[in-house]
């Protein structure tokens, strides 16, 4: 059955007294697979998948585009999607600590859906994507931007840290993703809002079938779908969540760590280049413009 058609379905990968379970939400609590009910502060959640690989799209909403690029929708002119990777252990759950080295300044969030592949899938076309996938999900694509000098094409140091992954809570099917908005909060205010009718440039379908030309996809595998615009960075002690219609609200806190204690290959940087997607240009925006939840599009 297509992931798309009712009725919604939602499974959660957590933690009970060091056993792991897969469960439901229900009322009251985790329902889980043995058929006991176990209230939500007596579990920690983990991810809802375990991918081999993570791969991320580089830009696909159009006001994020617009942000980064300064071309709108009607221009066109956005060619095809760019992709990276982000190691499997970035992985993180709902509740999870997103942590922030000392010596670091540009810890980006950023607002994105996880689609999981469900089948081994290769060589397939669109109209057979959406019966290969096991469920979306919300996710945090988190980035020490202060690396981009060195690693803004792979993003490998910018977006590879342990735990700058974070993906739930759970793991939905049997809505149609289409449909719904994505909205990102900050210490309780919203900071970003894509409807994704009216934003995404490729469609999760088309996303599937451009990477399974030459990937084989194994059952669990990640792919975040990219961000609205206002990506910005978070300080110590800030909550980020991110909200999707139809799937939930993942929430994570950022906290303090020591700078890495070997000083060798490139420090933090704060380039023009650094400042100016880190910040989306808000250095150059009038202050009656910065931190806008929406952008012309």
């Amino acid at each position: 059955m297509s992931v798309l058609k009712g009725p919604r379905r939602e499974l959660r990968r957590v933690l009970h007294n060091g056993a792991e379970y897969w469960g439901a939400p229900v009322e009251g609590g985790i329902q889980l697979a043995d058929g006991r009910v176990i209230e939500l502060d007596q579990v920690t959640h983990l991810p809802p998948c375990q991918p081999s690989k993570i791969i991320c799209m580089h830009l696909n909403y159009a006001s994020r585009y617009y942000e980064l690029r300064g071309k709108r929708v009607e221009d066109g002119g956005y060619g095809t999607p760019n992709y990276f990777m982000k190691p499997p252990t970035t992985l993180n759950a709902h509740g999870g600590e997103i942590v922030r080295p000392d010596g670091y300044q540009y810890l980006n969030y950023e607002g994105e859906i996880g689609m999981v592949v469900g089948r081994v899938t290769r060589n397939i076309l669109p109209e057979e994507a959406w019966d290969q996938i096991a469920g979306f999900t919300c996710a945090l694509d988190m980035g020490l931007q202060d690396m981009r000098d060195t690693d803004a094409g792979s993003m490998l140091r910018v977006k590879g840290h342990d735990g700058y992954c974070p993906v739930g809570p759970g793991l939905v099917s049997g809505i149609d993703i289409r449909e719904q908005t994505l909205r990102t909060y900050r210490n309780g205010e919203v900071v970003q809002e894509g409807v994704l009718a009216e934003e995404m440039l490729w469609g999760f379908d088309y996303v599937l079938a451009d990477l399974a030309r030459h990937i084989t996809l194994l059952p669990g595998d990640l792919i975040l779908t990219a961000t609205p615009a206002n990506s910005r960075p978070l300080e110590v002690g800030d909550r980020i969540e991110v909200e999707v219609t139809g799937l939930g609200r993942l929430s994570n806190t950022v906290v303090a760590a020591p700078a890495p204690r070997a000083e060798v290959g490139h420090s933090p940087t704060s380039s023009d280049e650094v400042r100016r997607v880190s910040l989306g240009n808000d250095e150059r925006l009038p202050a009656s413009l910065r931190a806008r939840t929406h952008h012309p599009v």
